[in-house]
């Protein structure tokens, strides 16, 4: 016969264990990055993207986050419309950081279409409960000063509209290096990445909530 204390202290054991085995492991939060090349490290090394510096950065600040970078090269507002609703009943995220517009402006797509589109995917990701962080884009001046000025309102016009979060720049502090991009002149080369990881931080970390 065991002693009265060793009987208690095996049940209380027990019990704990118990507790333990059968409590769920938290769920880690996600951010989906609905982007194009830019969010894709198109020509880099996948580490050296401005999307793993953030994967990074959170696995070390903010442990309770992960990221989920569903960004393809090539990719417009229609493209990410239609890819969206399969992306987040898989990875039901808490925030979606949606990077497009890019190539819809350099394909002289109409500016009121990729508005459509980008209020779309706003409402799509607010319907599934996720915060959303609209990320804008600027073109070239020899698209033509109206086509180019439309484009660039269009995503604060969302973003209003909508009410999400808004980082009017990805390029912001570097779109005027040559340096810093690489030989195509369009996409940034690694030294930048990092700065596009703060511009878009910015908008991002006061989403970061449970």
């Amino acid at each position: 016969m065991f002693p009265v204390h060793a009987m208690r202290f095996i049940a209380a054991f027990m019990l704990t264990m118990t507790i333990f085995l059968g409590a769920p492991a938290a769920r880690a939060e996600t951010v989906l990055v609905l982007g194009d090349s830019l969010s894709a490290a198109y020509g880099l090394a996948r580490e050296k993207g401005w999307v793993s510096l953030l994967e990074a950065r959170l696995a070390q600040h903010k442990p309770a986050w992960q990221v989920v970078n569903a960004s393809i090269s090539g990719d417009t507002t229609a493209n990410g419309r239609t890819r969206l609703p399969a992306l987040l009943r898989q990875h039901k995220p808490a925030v979606v950081v949606v990077e497009l517009g890019a190539n819809d402006g350099l394909r002289g797509q109409p500016v009121a279409a990729m508005r459509e589109n980008l209020s779309a995917i706003a409402k799509l990701a607010q319907g599934a409960g996720a915060r959303v962080l609209l990320v804008g884009m600027r073109l070239p001046p020899n698209y033509g000063e109206d086509y180019t000025q439309g484009f660039e309102r269009s995503f604060a016009e969302v973003a209003k509209a909508q009410k999400i979060s808004f980082v009017p720049f990805l390029l912001q502090g570097f779109a005027e290096k040559p340096e810093l991009f690489q030989a195509d002149t369009i996409h940034p080369g690694a030294v930048a990445q990092p700065q596009m990881l703060e511009n878009v931080w910015t908008g991002l970390e006061p989403l970061l909530k449970p």
